[in-house]
C-alpha cells in the first residue's frame, strides 16, 4: 500500500505540475485587454545614385546603392543604412537634408559610414527621422562657435534666422575628395563633413519628390 500510496502522491503532483505550466500558458498567451501588441511602424526604402554624376561621370562607380530601414518607436525613431558597391575601406559622410540634389537647401550632419573590404558599409542611427524633422531658428539671429573657420567654407559667426524648414531626403558624401577621385569621379570640395573639406556626394534620395522625401512617410 505504501508503494501504490507513493505512486499516486506522485502522479497526484505531475498532474498538478502539469496543469499548472497549462494554466500560466493560457494566461501568459491571452491578450492583455487595452495592451498594445502591434509591432513598430517600419518603412522601407532605396538610396540611389546621385543622378547629377551621369552626364559627366557615368562610369563613376554604377553600382553604388544604399537601403534604409526607418523603425518608429514612439520617442525616437531607428534608421538602419547599409550601402553598397563603394570603395572599399573608405570613410563616407552621411547627413539628412533639405533637397536630394544641389542646392540641397538645409541639411543635418547626422554621422559617418564607413565601408569594409567588399565596399559595404552599415550604421544605426537614432534621432526623429519622420514627418517631424526640422530645423528652426527664431528672431534675433544668435553668435555661432567658428572652431573650422577656414577655406573654402568657413564657419558663419552668426546664424540666419528661419521659421521651421522640414528635412525628409537623406545624402551620403565622401569624406575625401581624392577618395572620390581616384574612384573615376571629381575631386569637387564639399562642405559636406566636420572640418568642411568633404568630396562629392555619392547617393541621395532622388527617387523621391524634393518636397515628399522618404522621411515624411513615417509617423511617430
Amino acid at each position: 500500500m505504501k508503494s501504490i500510496t507513493r505512486v499516486v502522491n506522485r502522479f497526484g503532483k505531475v498532474k498538478s505540475i502539469a496543469l499548472c505550466t497549462m494554466a500560466f500558458a493560457v494566461l501568459t498567451s491571452t491578450p492583455v485587454v487595452g495592451q498594445q501588441t502591434a509591432f513598430p511602424q517600419e518603412f522601407k526604402f532605396n538610396m540611389v545614385r546621385n543622378p547629377g554624376l551621369n552626364a559627366a561621370f557615368p562610369n563613376f562607380l554604377p553600382n553604388a546603392r544604399g537601403r534604409v530601414k526607418i523603425e518608429s518607436v514612439g520617442p525616437v525613431e531607428t534608421m538602419d543604412v547599409t550601402v553598397r558597391g563603394l570603395p572599399p575601406n573608405t570613410d563616407f559622410d552621411f547627413f539628412v537634408i533639405q533637397v536630394p540634389k544641389t542646392p540641397f537647401g538645409l541639411a543635418w550632419y547626422q554621422g559617418d559610414i564607413e565601408t569594409n573590404r567588399f565596399g559595404v558599409g552599415h550604421q544605426v542611427f537614432v534621432g526623429r527621422f519622420s514627418i517631424e524633422t526640422f530645423i528652426v531658428a527664431t528672431p534675433p539671429p544668435a553668435p555661432a562657435p567658428t572652431p573650422f573657420n577656414k577655406p573654402p567654407f568657413p564657419d558663419a559667426d552668426t546664424n540666419p534666422t528661419t521659421n521651421p524648414v522640414q528635412l525628409y531626403h537623406l545624402g551620403l558624401w565622401f569624406n575625401n575628395p581624392q577618395d572620390a577621385f581616384n574612384a573615376g569621379g571629381p575631386s569637387t570640395v564639399t562642405p559636406f563633413n566636420g572640418e568642411h573639406n568633404a568630396g562629392v556626394q555619392i547617393l541621395d534620395t532622388a527617387n523621391f519628390p524634393d518636397d515628399f522625401g522618404p522621411l515624411r512617410h513615417v509617423t511617430p
